[in-house]
């Protein structure tokens, strides 16, 4: 374990695999801080569509995120484990999960200078704190060098079926075909796109959720962190 480094949990995964979730309990059970990197994408998302930017002109969001940036707040005690601002208003749950948003989020995060701007940010995080850190290039691109690296997967319909409970729970209305169509799309999206494309790290532990729970999948990667150690 690099032990120049606060530790560094990194956790990659397609979409609803259940990274989110994984990475929250596992942080509460470290006693460390958690950070969802997708949250950060979908606010860049949110401002997108609120201020009328092209989702696919990268020079316009950027220049979007120089007037009116995403900050993240880590803050244990917020239900995510953290606050997210977009413009100095802080975006909830409801508003980042939002239909449109979901939308776009894929076409947004791959354009190079938003990535640039979210890694920038997340890396000075994990700089200065212990952190779990969740999304589709940590452990490739933000912290290559984790002491541990996770790749959480899981099937096609176990991941529709968390993503509409994600959805129900937030208060947004579900249509079960077009989340699946909307799954789909994701995951050719970040399979695909030119600028760190999903992929696990070559020194990643693949854990497959699709049949075991989130506390079942907590429980492994802590043991991989103790081995770690």
């Amino acid at each position: 374990m690099n032990r120049d480094l606060p530790l560094q949990v990194a956790i990659d995964g397609p979409a609803a695999s259940g990274k989110t979730t994984v990475a929250r309990a596992t942080a509460r059970r470290l006693g460390i801080l958690n950070l969802d990197t997708g949250a950060m994408y979908r606010a860049v998302a949110y401002l997108a569509l609120r201020t009328g930017t092209d989702v696919d002109n990268d020079s316009a969001l950027v220049r979007m995120l120089d007037q009116q940036p995403v900050t993240v707040e880590l803050d244990q005690s917020a239900p995510l484990g953290f606050r997210v601002f977009g413009g100095g208003q802080e975006l909830g749950e409801r508003d980042l999960q939002a239909n449109d948003v979901t939308a776009i989020v894929s076409a947004v995060s791959a354009n190079p200078g938003v990535r640039a701007a979210m890694v920038v940010s997340q890396q000075a995080i994990a700089s200065r704190w212990p952190v779990v850190m969740a999304g589709r290039d940590i452990g490739t691109v933000v912290l290559p060098n984790a002491q541990v690296k996770i790749y959480l997967t899981a099937s096609t319909g176990a991941r529709i079926y968390r993503r509409r409970l994600q959805l129900e729970r937030a208060g947004v209305n579900v249509d079960s075909h077009r989340l699946a169509q909307e799954i789909e799309e994701r995951d050719r999206l970040d399979a695909t796109r030119a600028v760190s494309p999903l992929a696990p790290a070559a020194d990643a532990h693949v854990i497959d959720s699709s049949d075991i729970n989130a506390d079942e999948v907590v429980d492994k990667i802590c043991a991989i962190v103790a081995n770690a150690r």
